[in-house]
């Protein structure tokens, strides 16, 4: 009889809605096994899930599904990143509400991610608008608040005045607004801000505990954070030139050691001595306005052209008096970092020397390699950056830079200037406190209220959640909250009088910095259930982009302190494991050349190859497409696959299987059609082969080992067994994937010769256990397949809820091993020789070798030393 082909339209929704009956992904708290918790960085609900979301939750479902094999507790929820400017933005452009628009986007990726078969416990399922979810966030912020980490302070930010909003860094785009294209102004406003600086020794030493994170987010957080020990050093100012009162500027510097190589003072718009010589000065008022303009991002300070201006304002060298340097303004320099004051030493910093270069300042060689030649060290269009020893420094000459370093920091802190030292040593990190208020109306409220005889009030927990209101209008640039006729009118809790909220809201950064706690029992009044959160955290398995590497993490590693501060849990760190995946790429297609170009999307054009050249045709016209580059998938280049129109053609378990098998899961994978066809063979392959040989294989029942055929069969299943178990515990999808194909080409003839009725029973018993193995190891991949492979074999139960098998340790032993082989403590050749082989076989088989043979010339050794199953030595 023909097997009907594999059907995922019936198979798919048919399994789904069974897991979904039977509440198989539902976790319980009080479950007595072991817990594990897997979770996947929640998504923005945009509207649609892209490719990216599908490798994403693909691969946090393995490790789900496998866990719950090996017998854990498993917690895998889901939930929506779902506060922003986008939703905004919507109600904006379309006239339809924010919260309308966020929740029907919901509603539609949710049904997409269903359709997937991720095994998600969806009871425990939030957005963070949900007023239940933010009510809780509230609480968290007025904790923080009574534990002293959070304040307020005047903040200078990005404001775009036709927006009228406060921009990050990143948004400003050559001192424009990137959605408005207005100028940007600098605006001093007041914020709100979260202590995060008050656990940098903290947040930085706990990195070292954190050995199952890649080690390139653990070297990014730790430059983020950035320690580093310096010297603050106080310059006296020498000539105010009628600019400035002020007597000295202070500069922290990790290199006081070229001190001797200096030749100007940079500082920030807005430094204080900047202050006060624009107030004076229309020039320079006008280039410090020209700096606030620009972006202040690190990327934007490194890629600008370093500009300066001359103040005129001249400092004395600490060692030397009669020294004097220029101060300059530098759009390099920002108030945020240091003291907003630099030294610029151009002979050892490649910014500094392009500085002094472009404005005709001293460049002095100060540190020179050690086998250089101090008469002749110069330096040309590079900075010496190297370790060496000092010169051109007085007495600091011949030493080494820490020495040096020392020599300097001991000097100066022996000079006075006033009643304190010149120099004093001092750590500093780049890290700066998390300011949180932005001015939009699609985010958490701040629960504070602004009283003129009381102050700032926080709102009492009992008259918690601040709700946003509903009845907002968008018609006009600007938050809405601040010009609701109502929301805004509250009485002071404290005295009564009329008093105003506050209408900031918080950075969505805050609603996605404890969501994996609230996870733990999202069913709770207060934030958490500390004995919940303690029990499940910190999460297992964390998934997510590299791009969070940073600022979510970061943020996330400070606010669990925090929430330990405030007795909502009792741990510091939240992530235990971190998986970092690469992107869903894909070629790009276009028509027309520069500004003509047209990008066409992979659903309109066919792919043909002929001798082995491939041409893109455009399906409706049939005009020759250009293949551009690989790239990441964005609707820019619309080089984007719908992971609808996949599941649709090929099913879920095509769609999961291809990107798990494509590439090791931290790098790119490369979409193909063909490279989904064949993933989508594959299943065909795996049903076809199980289905026909499946009427033997019910009434046979699964027994390992036997002899002949039947020992050959039960030894590559479970050696199958025990290297994809190994795989899936590192995450390594694509190798898991590979065994997988092998295991199923050694099993394809043996499957269709007992489909033809030629198995003995002690092999049709092997190929049982073999299939049932099989189905275990493409579970986690492919559930529906399996779930219906499964069924076709008269397997009890489910296969969701089924154990994962138990290798025989007997079947997996290695029968030959590989000895190297040394002659005086000097490897010559390998033996490969039987595991159980005594000492005098091996010996002899020693001897046999050639590589031996040529080194005795016919003379007998005076020993052989044999380690057993380590190595041989052959002592002549």
């Amino acid at each position: 009889m023909a097997i009907e082909r594999y059907n995922p339209r019936d198979a798919e929704p048919r399994w789904q809605q069974m897991w979904n009956e039977r509440d198989v992904f539902l976790t319980k708290n009080d479950d007595p096994r072991e817990k594990y918790y897997v979770l996947e960085m929640f998504p923005y609900p945009s509207g649609r899930i892209h490719m990216g979301h599908v490798r994403n939750y693909a691969m946090g479902d393995v490790v789900a599904r496998y866990k719950r094999a090996r017998g854990y507790n498993v917690l895998h929820p889901m939930g929506w990143d779902a506060f922003g400017m986008p939703a905004e933005n919507a109600a904006m452009e379309r006239g339809v509400h924010p919260g309308a628009w966020t929740y029907q986007n919901i509603a539609s990726m949710k049904a997409q991610l269903k359709a997937m078969g991720l095994s998600l416990d969806w009871s425990r399922e939030f957005a963070t608008c949900d007023v239940e979810y933010y009510h809780r966030q509230q609480h968290l912020f007025l904790d923080f608040l009574e534990k002293g980490l959070v304040y307020r302070k005047q903040s200078k930010v990005n404001w775009d005045p036709v927006d009228n909003t406060v921009l990050a860094n990143e948004q400003v785009i050559d001192g424009r607004g990137w959605r408005s294209g207005a100028l940007v102004e600098q605006r001093d406003l007041i914020q709100w801000f979260f202590k995060i600086t008050d656990f940098s020794d903290d947040l930085l030493s706990a990195l070292d505990t954190l050995d199952q994170w890649p080690d390139k987010v653990r070297l990014m957080q730790k430059n983020w954070i950035g320690r580093s020990e310096g010297l603050s050093v106080r310059w006296e100012i020498s000539d105010g030139a009628g600019l400035t009162d002020a007597a000295e500027v202070t500069v922290y510097t990790t290199r006081p050691d070229t001190l001797f190589g200096a030749s100007f003072i940079a500082i920030s718009a807005d430094h204080p001595l900047a202050r006060d010589a624009s107030a004076k000065n229309a020039a320079i008022d006008a280039f410090c306005e020209d700096c606030r303009r620009a972006g202040t991002s690190l990327a934007a300070l490194e890629t600008a052209e370093k500009k300066g201006m001359d103040t005129g304002i001249r400092v004395r060298h600490p060692f030397d008096a009669t020294w004097q340097l220029p101060v300059y303004v530098a759009n390099f320099v920002l108030m945020d970092y240091g003291t907003g004051a630099i030294f610029g030493c151009p002979s050892g910093d490649q910014r500094d020397l392009d500085f002094a270069r472009k404005y005709d300042l001293p460049v002095v060689p100060v540190v020179m390699p050690e086998d250089a030649d101090a008469a002749t060290f110069a330096i040309g269009d590079e900075a010496y950056v190297g370790d060496g020893v000092m010169i051109n420094s007085r007495f600091l000459d011949g030493l080494s830079i820490e020495a040096a370093f020392d020599e300097v920091a001991n000097r100066l802190g022996g000079i006075t200037i006033g009643n304190a030292p010149q120099g004093e040593r001092k750590v500093n990190f780049r890290l700066r406190d998390w300011g949180i208020s932005r001015q939009r109306y699609w985010g958490c409220p701040i629960p504070v209220i602004h009283c003129e005889d009381c102050g700032v009030v926080p709102v009492p927990k009992a008259d918690l959640p601040v709700r946003l209101p509903d009845d907002v209008t968008f018609d006009k640039p600007g938050n809405p909250l601040d010009r609701h006729p109502t929301w805004r009118s509250v009485a002071c809790p404290h005295c009564g009088r009329d008093a105003r909220r506050e209408t900031d809201t918080m950075d969505t950064f805050v609603d996605s910095s404890w969501y994996f706690a609230r996870f733990t029992a999202p069913w709770e009044d207060r934030p958490t259930d500390p004995a919940a959160a303690n029990d499940w955290l910190p999460v297992d398995q964390y998934i997510g982009g590299i791009e969070h590497a940073i600022l979510h993490l970061l943020y996330s590693r400070f606010f669990t302190r925090a929430m330990q501060v405030a007795g909502h849990l009792d741990l510091k760190e939240p992530f235990k494991g971190l998986f970092t995946q690469g992107m869903v790429v894909h070629e790009t297609y276009s028509r027309g050349t520069g500004a003509q170009r047209e990008w066409v999307t992979p659903a309109e054009i066919r792919i043909d190859e002929v001798d082995g050249t491939r041409r893109a045709v455009h399906l409706a016209t049939g005009e020759e497409i250009a293949i551009g580059s690989i790239e990441k998938m964005s609707k820019s280049k619309k080089n984007v696959v719908d992971p609808d129109d996949i599941i649709a053609s090929y099913g879920a378990d095509t769609a999961r299987f291809f990107v798990l098998s494509d590439s090791p899961p931290e790098r790119d994978v490369i979409w193909s059609e063909s490279g989904v066809e064949g993933a989508h063979r594959f299943v065909q392959r795996v049903w076809r082969l199980v289905a026909e040989a499946a009427p033997v294989l019910r009434e046979t029942g699964a027994m390992a080992g036997g002899e002949g055929e039947a020992l050959a069969i039960s030894r590559i299943a479970h050696r199958t067994l025990k290297a994809v178990q190994a795989d899936y515990d590192k995450l390594a999808f694509n190798k898991a994937v590979a065994r997988i194909y092998e295991f199923v080409n050694a099993l394809a003839a043996p499957l269709a010769a007992t489909a033809a009725g030629k198995a003995s029973p002690a092999f049709a018993g092997a190929l049982r256990d073999a299939v049932e193995i099989l189905i275990s190891l493409i579970a986690p991949m492919t559930p529906h397949l399996a779930e219906e492979c499964w069924r076709e074999i008269g397997g009890e139960g489910l296969v969701a809820t089924h154990a994962w098998p138990a290798f025989d340790e007997a079947l997996v032993a290695e029968l030959e091993i590989t000895l190297p082989v040394q002659i005086n403590g000097k490897k010559r050749a390998d033996l490969t020789i039987a595991r159980d082989a005594d000492q005098s076989a091996v010996e002899n088989a020693v001897l046999a070798l050639d590589a031996v043979q040529a080194v005795l010339a016919g003379q007998k050794p005076r020993k052989i030393i044999v380690v057993p199953q380590r190595i041989v030595n052959v002592v002549v």
